[in-house]
């Protein structure tokens, strides 16, 4: 029998992800988490497989078979079992999977995801949440520009989400310093109010639309700000202080979308994490450059 779901965790955060599962896991293959029932949001998890089924196999050119009757594109998980997985995936069509270089699109083709549960069973799903083989989003790095790494983070909620800021509309860049979030919403040609009691890099600071504004993102007034477009935050704080100033600013109806990071240090706190996926029609996940974090957004 085939499970109802299956949940591929964010690699090295698999109890992060059995902690959110439950008592739904049925069994585990290696960083995948077979459930009952059907799909529901999981935010450790990399990628979701939709629609998974168990396919007996008499061999490896019956798995190849199998697998492109269902359709074209796959992307192979093998933690066990290797060799002969890579023999079945020798004969599949071949998919690049290329960096993106931002800010180009996430591919829209259909993925599937697939991997050997035994040598003779394989589990398959057709579709998936990501569009991106197990889940793992690759950029063409800018080493030059931008002041640290944080930039690939919201590379890829952008790319995520499928919506950036642009030209005309302006953006709250919270716990700003030195710069890397500011650089990439500058680099899209917003207007970006950066927020850090820290100055920003000297080459951001100095990119056309960027005001720096020295102070805690967590002293500002929303009433002392206009209409905001975007507010992003990326600030170094315990989950449920972050939880307080989104609410704070959602009461106000100052801004009109958010992408914000929950960062936590020590345990997990689940509790704040389900507080932030309860708020009506965000998101809530796992980004392939997060480390200890999740990432929330909202899009109005």
């Amino acid at each position: 029998m085939s499970p109802g779901s299956a949940y591929l965790a964010a690699e090295g955060f698999e109890a992060q992800l059995r902690a959110e599962l439950g008592e739904r896991i049925l069994s585990e293959h290696g960083r995948l988490m077979l459930c009952e029932g059907p799909p529901a949001p999981a935010a450790w998890a990399a990628n979701t497989w939709l629609a998974p089924q168990e396919i007996a196999i008499a061999s490896i050119g019956d798995a190849a078979r199998s697998l492109r009757a269902l359709q074209r594109n796959w992307a192979l998980y093998a933690p066990a079992h290797f060799r002969r997985a890579s023999l079945i995936a020798e004969r599949l069509p071949h998919v690049s999977f290329r960096p993106l270089a931002f800010p180009q699109p996430a591919p829209s083709a259909p993925l599937g995801s697939w991997t050997l549960l035994a040598p003779d069973r394989m589990l398959a799903s057709a579709s998936c949440s990501s569009p991106f083989a197990n889940g793992e989003v690759a950029f063409v790095e800018d080493r030059q520009g931008p002041p640290n790494r944080a930039y690939l983070k919201l590379w890829e909620a952008l790319t995520r989400l499928g919506r950036h800021p642009g030209p005309g509309e302006t953006c709250l860049d919270l716990g700003a310093s030195p710069g890397g979030w500011s650089w990439v919403l500058a680099s899209l040609g917003a207007t970006v109010i950066a927020v850090d009691k820290a100055p920003l890099d000297a080459a951001v600071a100095q990119m056309p639309g960027v005001q720096w504004r020295q102070d805690s993102a967590f002293a500002l007034e929303p009433d002392a700000f206009g209409p905001v477009d975007w507010l992003f935050c990326d600030v170094i704080c315990y989950p449920a202080r972050l939880l307080g100033l989104v609410r704070r600013w959602l009461e106000r109806g100052r801004v009109r979308s958010f992408v914000c990071t929950l960062k936590f240090q020590g345990e997990t706190d689940h509790g704040t994490a389900r507080d932030f996926a309860a708020i009506p029609g965000s998101r809530l996940f796992h980004l392939h450059h997060n480390r200890h974090e999740l990432t929330w957004c909202l899009l109005r």
